[in-house]
């Protein structure tokens, strides 16, 4: 019966090798070898009287694995740094090709009302000339020539030749006055170019008159005004007047 006890501990023991591969004890050497004969004490004798040995590697069935070790660099990882300074700037690039034109942007706000600007010149034209020598004439149209200035800005009426030259295109007004003689019949024309604008006409009276005619003409740059005697004239003074109502800023 003890025979058979021995051997059913020892294959019970011996399982665990088989299935899980874990190395075994070094065995007892004061253990009896299977097949002899003891007495059921002699174990628990021998047990305290003889000293455990130690395993040793170089008994185990199976090699040791070998144990390297792994360390987390995510765990060792320190706090964000500051900000260093800022490097060198670098060498420009070559341009590149030109972009296609983007699309219109949206209107924008009025801006503000800018400071006012200086007030806009303008230039006016306006002539008072007369003749205080008398005329006595019969021969039919020329140009009267006038021998007194009242006013003459910008020289815009020729004296030498009796004419108004128009540099400031606009409306003028203009006024002709004639003092004709006793009994003498007298005709003046206003001339626009060659155009007669208007006409003067003094009757013959038993006394000297004084007779004017005046008009509004539109002119434009390089037009010319002149008074001129169609037939007989008989003239002891004639003043001719012209002003500019409205004028273009230069």
């Amino acid at each position: 019966m003890d025979i058979t006890y021995l051997r059913t501990s020892l294959t019970f023991l011996f399982l665990p090798l088989v299935v899980f591969g874990a190395p075994a004890d070094e065995p007892n050497l004061t253990e009896p070898r299977p097949g002899a004969c003891k007495r059921c004490c002699d174990s628990l004798d021998s047990a305290t009287d003889t000293p455990p040995v130690p395993p040793s590697h170089h008994h185990f069935p199976y090699p040791v694995p070998e144990v390297r070790p792994y360390i987390n660099i995510t765990i060792l990882k320190g706090e964000k740094g500051d900000r260093g300074e800022p490097g060198m700037p670098g060498k420009w690039g070559k341009e590149g090709p030109r972009g296609e034109r983007g699309a219109q942007g949206q209107k924008g706000s009025k801006g503000q009302m800018g400071t006012a600007g200086d007030p806009c010149k303008h230039q006016y034209a306006a002539f008072s000339v007369g003749r205080k020598k008398a005329l006595h004439s019969s021969e039919g149209f020329q140009v009267l020539i006038f021998d007194t200035v009242f006013v003459n800005l910008y020289s815009h009426f020729d004296m030498f030749n009796g004419k108004f030259y128009c540099s400031v295109g606009g409306l003028y007004y203009f006024s002709l006055n004639v003092h004709t003689w006793n009994f003498k019949e007298t005709y003046m024309h206003i001339m626009h170019n060659e155009e007669e604008a208007v006409i003067l006409y003094a009757q013959p009276s038993d006394r000297s008159i004084m007779q004017s005619q005046s008009l509004m003409l539109e002119l434009q740059e390089n037009d010319e005004i002149w008074a001129a005697n169609p037939d007989i004239v008989y003239l002891q003074s004639i003043v001719p007047h012209a002003s500019l109502k409205r004028s273009k800023p230069l």
